[in-house]
């Protein structure tokens, strides 16, 4: 059941908002020690981040992070001292949510890179969510597939022992992969984390609190939400199909290969039912009603550009 969606002018009451020049201004000296060749490594083709939007946008993000990633350190250390126990950092987990197509794959992918050029925890993986949907035979045995990326489709209980073994400090811990070129979880395969300093974990409902006794959000220290208004992020998610079915669909593997040839005006229209059939349902069911819980809430443009920025205060 999806959660019940919190009132605005409750949810405005709870943040601090700042322009994007406020919130520039909280950088404060942190260096800038990613470059243009290294973003243009790390940013998706049809989202456009410059290093503007690094300085302006992550680094505060970065610089607030690692002084709460110190902060959790020296509480650690304080429990670790009342038990009477040696001193062990646990790893500090980073949720982060968003609709599809809003850029939270970029936004993660840049914000492992630049934490991990902080001296303090230079080892930050970055996992997400899709590695733990159920494969496809399992979502077409159950009727899923069409709910692909709502909460049910997901392998929670592996999801949830993933981020307990990584919180609890295990020294392997290994996660599902999953293949966007065949839309399955791919058989075998396995991404390994192994004690990081910092870990991202990404992906549409990460922030989701119920029904489960236990999830996810549970073994957050931090979270962000990416959002944007409905209609730009529809826009996007449909320039994007296009844009895929140029490049990945016309790939014999891609799942999608059958629609490689279509028209453009043919394939938007396929795109659109897709939006509203599935991620715009999931968007206002399930993932746009947890943004009240994120810590904190990047708001951008009709451009992908961040204009806004909430950061929780209560």
């Amino acid at each position: 059941m999806p959660e019940a969606p919190v009132p605005p002018e409750t949810e405005q009451a709870v943040y601090r908002v700042f322009s994007r020049p406020q919130w520039a201004e909280l950088r404060a000296n942190t260096p800038l020690l990613l470059g243009e060749a290294d973003l243009a490594a790390l940013r998706s083709l049809h989202e456009p981040v410059g290093l503007d939007e690094v300085a302006d946008i992550y680094l505060p993000l970065t610089r607030l992070l690692n002084l709460h990633v110190n902060a959790a350190r020296g509480l650690n250390r304080v429990t670790d001292s009342f038990l009477g126990r040696p001193a062990a950092a646990a790893p500090y987990i980073v949720g982060i949510a968003g609709s599809v197509a809003v850029g939270k794959s970029t936004f993660a992918r840049v914000l492992q890179a630049l934490l991990a050029r902080w001296p303090e925890h230079p080892r930050v993986a970055l996992v997400t969510t899709d590695g733990f949907l159920q494969s496809n035979s399992v979502l077409q045995a159950r009727d899923l597939m069409t709910r692909k990326g709502f909460p049910e489709s997901y392998d929670l209980r592996r999801m949830i022992r993933f981020l307990a073994d990584v919180k609890s400090g295990a020294p392997r811990v290994e996660a599902p992969v999953y293949s966007h070129m065949s839309y399955d979880i791919v058989p075998g395969a396995v991404q390994t984390v192994e004690r990081p300093d910092v870990l991202i974990f990404e992906g549409l409902n990460v922030l989701q609190a119920a029904p489960a006794t236990v999830v996810a959000s549970d073994f957050f220290d931090f979270s962000v939400y990416i959002d944007a208004d409905e209609a730009d992020i529809e826009r996007w998610y449909l320039d994007r199909f296009l844009w895929l079915k140029r490049t990945a669909f016309q790939s014999p593997a891609s799942f999608f290969h059958h629609y490689k040839d279509l028209p453009d005006q043919a394939a938007r229209a396929v795109g659109a039912e897709i939006w509203h059939g599935i991620n715009r349902r999931n968007l206002h069911e399930n993932i746009r009603p947890t943004r009240p819980r994120a810590r904190v809430v990047l708001r951008k443009g009709a451009d992908h550009a961040v204009r806004e920025i909430w950061l929780r205060q209560v």
